[in-house]
């Protein structure tokens, strides 16, 4: 039995129930901006992410009450960090480093990448940079409405932006941000740059207790998402149930590297007979 099937087998076998997560139809999520004074710098702006109203969307709450959705979240990133920092984090490379993508546009992947920063943002001993690699289709930027001076794409291109110039702190302590930026016609082809590995290594080797959290391209069609996939130690697949192929599934599997720990989330998974939306998650190392 393939890990796919094994994925989709075992979200099937799970009955409990979810609220129904987010979608792109959405209204953005509104972010504010203050002054956040740097000593030996000009003023950057805090996002100042709106927490409750992440909330009422079904994202992940920092807030004491318990829900589904952070228990879901949390067994899911528990398996990553333990992959990350535990005993397996030396047999990966840069494990510290996790893709999220998927097969095709539309599965989730950025509601995943988002609540997984969300989660870990939680750890009491770790720091979490979610960065938007989704150079054409910033969908991390779009769903939490950044409009940011700086990003990935003007780091790539630039000679005198330092990494400093494009993270950004958040109103959520350990979390950081770093927006996609503008469109550019060689986007795609700047993830596979020189200047991007080097990035990665320094997300890597700079900042050891740092988990970095890439919202890739999806796999197919996007040659570059395999390229930033080598970078990293773990990939997460993002599947939506009912609705992505388990031959695209395998394909976009294939494109990874054959040493990366390659994880499977199932989204928008109806339980109960259509009363509710939830995840399934399925982890294992290729």
């Amino acid at each position: 039995m393939s890990l796919i099937e094994k994925a989709i087998q075992q979200q099937q076998a799970n009955q409990q129930s979810q609220p129904q997560s987010a979608s792109a139809a959405d209204p953005v999520i509104e972010v504010t901006m203050a002054e956040h004074e740097h000593k030996d710098r000009p003023a950057k702006p805090i996002i100042t992410l709106n927490l409750d109203a992440l909330r009422q969307k079904n994202f992940v709450s920092l807030s004491a009450e318990r829900r589904l959705i952070n228990e879901e979240y949390r067994v899911i990133k528990r398996k990553i960090l333990n992959n990350a920092f535990g005993q397996l984090s030396t047999t990966l490379h840069h494990p510290n480093l996790v893709l999220v993508s998927s097969s095709r546009p539309g599965e989730g992947k950025t509601f995943t990448s988002i609540n997984l920063a969300l989660s870990m943002a939680l750890e009491q001993d770790k720091t979490i940079l979610l960065v938007d690699t989704d150079v054409l289709r910033p969908s991390v930027s779009k769903t939490l409405n950044l409009n940011l001076e700086y990003g990935l794409t003007e780091y790539l291109l630039s000679d005198s932006l330092s990494v400093e110039d494009i993270i950004y702190s958040t109103n959520v302590d350990r979390l950081k941000i770093i927006g996609a930026g503008q469109p550019h016609h060689l986007s795609t082809e700047l993830l596979a740059s020189e200047k991007m590995l080097k990035l990665s290594r320094e997300f890597a080797e700079r900042y050891p207790d740092r988990l970095v959290i890439f919202d890739a391209p999806p796999l197919l069609g996007v040659n570059e998402t395999a390229v930033l996939a080598a970078m990293c130690g773990q990939a997460i697949i993002v599947v939506e149930e009912n609705r992505s192929k388990v031959s695209e599934i395998e394909q976009a599997a294939s494109l990874l590297p054959e040493n990366l720990a390659v994880g499977f989330v199932i989204n928008k998974a109806h339980r109960n007979q259509g009363k509710g939306y939830g995840y399934g998650y399925y982890y294992g190392a290729e």
